[in-house]
């Protein structure tokens, strides 16, 4: 089992928390040839592996909100190999966002063989082999000051909780740090109960879900 890297805050991200880290180096973002632009869900970070899933720290205790996660990767990790990961948001319990119409309560954002996270297009293909519903995609382009102020245009920060924007071509996990980056809204979390130490809500399916 391995952790999945941090992603990184933009400069310009208003929800930087006081342990959170500010990306330093744009130029890779900005010289690549296309990002993609990706909705920011306000879930849990999990990595479905051969041997099942795990939350975004491997020695997470037990939550019940997460048995449907668990029965759900039971149903990928048998086509999973040893060295490939599939990363995403658990969204069933609702955070500080609520969702009403999710395709799935698993939404995946990254496809990772070896030591590589792959190309979004590669990732989408994988994800379809799989039956793994991907995050919302925003916008695809250029990574400068026009993208992003057209991706804050299409949000709505009072029911939304940002963006991640990463290079769509497959980059290795340890230069996470210049290739993905998010952008989070101001005082994101509404609470000061965490959600696993709160009464569970669900958030909720499409009716065709």
């Amino acid at each position: 089992m391995k952790k999945y890297g941090r992603t990184f805050h933009l400069p310009t991200s208003p929800g930087v928390g006081s342990d959170d880290k500010i990306i330093q180096d744009l130029t890779h973002m900005r010289a690549a040839d296309e990002v993609v632009f990706t909705e920011k869900m306000d879930g849990e970070n999990t990595t479905i592996f051969s041997g099942g899933c795990h939350a975004r720290s491997p020695d997470s205790g037990y939550h019940a909100s997460r048995d449907w996660m668990k029965a759900y990767a039971a149903g990928i990790s048998p086509s999973l190999s040893e060295n490939e990961r599939i990363v995403g948001e658990y969204l069933f319990a609702k955070h500080s966002v609520a969702y009403d119409e999710l395709p799935s309560y698993f939404l995946g954002f990254a496809w990772i063989v070896g030591d590589e996270v792959q190309s979004w297009d590669e990732t989408l293909g994988r994800f379809e082999e799989l039956g793994v519903m991907p995050v919302p995609v925003l916008q695809r382009g250029k990574f400068n000051d026009a993208g992003v102020n057209s991706v804050l245009n299409l949000l709505d920060l009072n029911t939304q909780e940002g963006f991640v924007v990463r290079s769509i071509s497959p980059f290795l996990e340890s230069d996470m740090a210049t290739h993905i980056a998010k952008y989070v809204r101001e005082g994101h979390v509404q609470s000061d109960i965490h959600w696993t130490k709160a009464q569970i809500v669900k958030n909720g399916l499409r009716r065709d879900s």
